[in-house]
């Protein structure tokens, strides 16, 4: 809408400045038309006022654009420098050199055409998904790999103007978005949660997830949550012939430096503490945190810990091995499922003649798994 504004008004300042010197025009062509005498003699008087105003410091105002040209045009008419009194002669030559400019923009204004939409686009799509990428290596990218001969200086010419000078010169690092899709595999993220029983007994739940899989490699329940308790958590989490390299949690004091320092002696991760009040640098796990309390806890009420504990073990099986996941393409964490859907049997839309619909209940009814099983003879 501000860009619609922006080119509206500057249309209707180039329709003003135009209509003006046609009426300059009309002007000029009825003086032509009168006499000498007369036209000598009103030139003497606006002269005469001219001076008068001058004698009597009062400034003029400032003079438009339109005006600025229609001086510049009719000077080449007559001895402009005798008739200049309302701005000095250095003045007067800055505005015949800018007419000249606008003039010589408008006779080349032609020049190459530009790139089809398409390549404009797949260049912008090039400079965002390759941060380390300048100019010259996206030009070598279009002409050897696809056949797109462009200079450095046209792929310029189409740099995203959302990007500064400095990210054009490439030193910055990636985003914390791709950092985290390019290790996804080797991340694991916490956080915890907490949940009230029906006494109004707060507890706290530990939950462990791998970013690249989805998958909730661990939970617990406690009452009172401490630097070794949570440091035994990660004992019993993480295996010893693990792949992870990356472990991301918040700033709470639960995370202990002492904490910290054993997972990188005894474990080798590599702790990623996200900033203060950011909880986008830890948004997989606090989605889980939101997906937990959406599908589970908002639903039931808590006896005690170990009612807790028996809901989310119920509730982390079937989120491990039967919830579709919609950022797996859709997919499940855990591929090996006990019951695999036999895709192979299915006719379009139709379901196969000697198979039926089995279904599972979940935390009493709260959700439901289906798959398919073949009939008994």
């Amino acid at each position: 809408m501000f860009g619609f504004q922006v080119a509206w008004r500057r249309n209707l300042h180039s329709v003003l400045v135009v209509w003006e010197l046609l009426r300059d025009g009309l002007q000029f062509m009825n003086v032509v038309a009168r006499r000498r005498t007369a036209v000598a003699a009103e030139v003497l008087f606006m002269r005469k006022q001219l001076a008068y105003y001058q004698d009597h410091q009062i400034r003029p105002r400032r003079l438009t654009d339109a005006a600025r040209l229609s001086l510049v045009l009719w000077s080449r008419l007559f001895d402009w420098k005798e008739a200049l009194a309302i701005v000095t002669p250095a003045t007067f030559v800055r505005w015949h050199r800018k007419s000249f400019k606008l003039y010589w923009r408008w006779k080349s204004r032609g020049g190459r055409p530009p790139l089809p939409k398409e390549i404009r686009q797949l260049i912008a799509r090039m400079v965002r998904e390759n941060v380390t990428w300048g100019e010259e290596r996206i030009a070598d990218e279009l002409s050897l790999k696809l056949g797109i001969c462009v200079s450095p200086r046209t792929v310029r010419k189409y740099w995203p103007k959302q990007l500064d000078g400095a990210a054009r010169t490439r030193t910055s690092s990636q985003h914390w978005s791709t950092f985290v899709r390019n290790h996804a595999h080797g991340i694991v993220a916490c956080d915890f949660l907490v949940a009230v029983t029906l006494r109004f007994q707060v507890l706290c739940v530990f939950l462990a997830m791998e970013v690249g899989s989805r998958r909730i490699v661990h939970y617990n329940v406690t009452a009172h949550p401490t630097a070794d308790w949570t440091l035994q958590q990660f004992r019993e989490a993480i295996p010893s012939d693990h792949s992870y390299q990356f472990l991301i949690h918040d700033r709470d004091a639960i995370f202990s430096s002492e904490l910290d320092e054993e997972l990188k002696r005894s474990f080798g991760l590599r702790v990623l503490r996200t900033p203060a009040r950011a909880p986008k640098a830890n948004a997989f796990c606090e989605r889980l945190v939101g997906t937990v309390r959406r599908e589970c806890l908002d639903f039931m009420i808590l006896l005690n810990e170990g009612h807790l504990r028996m809901t989310m073990r119920s509730w982390v099986t079937h989120y491990n091995r039967g919830r579709p996941h919609s950022s797996l393409g859709p997919g499940i964490p855990e591929t090996a499922m006990d019951k695999p859907l036999p895709r192979s049997k299915m006719q379009g839309h139709r379901l196969p003649g000697d198979c039926e619909i089995r279904a599972k209940d979940i935390l009493g009814g709260l959700h439901h798994e289906y798959w398919l099983e073949q009939r008994v003879a």
